[in-house]
């Protein structure tokens, strides 16, 4: 009977259901403290599918997202991805570390445009940490890069949080 109780401990643990504690005498890795100059970074590639979507949730049917030739008429390369699609990088990038978080404003400078397809890297810099209560305010400094270098979108972002101890949590693409 011992033997079958270790056993499904053992299955419990080794299992992809996060568990709170862990059996095996050693501690859980400690959760990282965020701190002023913390940088958190998320990929994403934007599709065709995620410009519809967005087109649908906002009404924006800006023919620069749909028209290849209207856009290069326009003077860019081909569609356009929405600029705030884009820059809903930075709550989910927030979101996905502290959930709870409350995004209070941001700031945006569009510098490049965005194209389908294109990898965009969201970083978001904690810049200020100050404490209110039994929560945080923390500024951000906020930019996108796509091609690993070139700024698209930079800005700034207040967000409380419920604690400053970053979770790893699993975001849907």
């Amino acid at each position: 009977m011992l033997s079958r109780n270790r056993m499904l401990i053992r299955s419990l643990v080794s299992s992809s259901v996060p568990c709170t504690r862990n059996f095996s005498g050693t501690a859980p890795p400690p959760r990282q403290v965020l701190k002023t100059g913390d940088t958190l970074r998320q990929t994403r590639i934007f599709t065709n599918e995620d410009v519809t979507a967005y087109s649908k949730a906002s009404h924006d049917s800006n023919p620069l997202h749909f028209d290849s030739e209207f856009a290069r008429n326009a003077g860019f390369e081909d569609r356009l991805v929405h600029g705030m699609l884009v820059a809903a990088l930075f709550p989910r990038i927030i979101a996905s570390h502290f959930p709870g978080a409350v995004y209070v404003s941001q700031s945006l400078h569009y510098k490049s445009p965005v194209y389908i397809g294109d990898a965009v890297i969201g970083e978001v810099q904690a810049t200020n940490i100050r404490e209110n209560k039994s929560r945080y305010i923390v500024k951000f400094s906020t930019k996108c890069f796509k091609n690993d270098k070139l700024l698209v979108i930079d800005g700034e972002a207040v967000a409380i949080l419920p604690n400053l101890a970053a979770e790893k949590v699993n975001v849907m693409d």
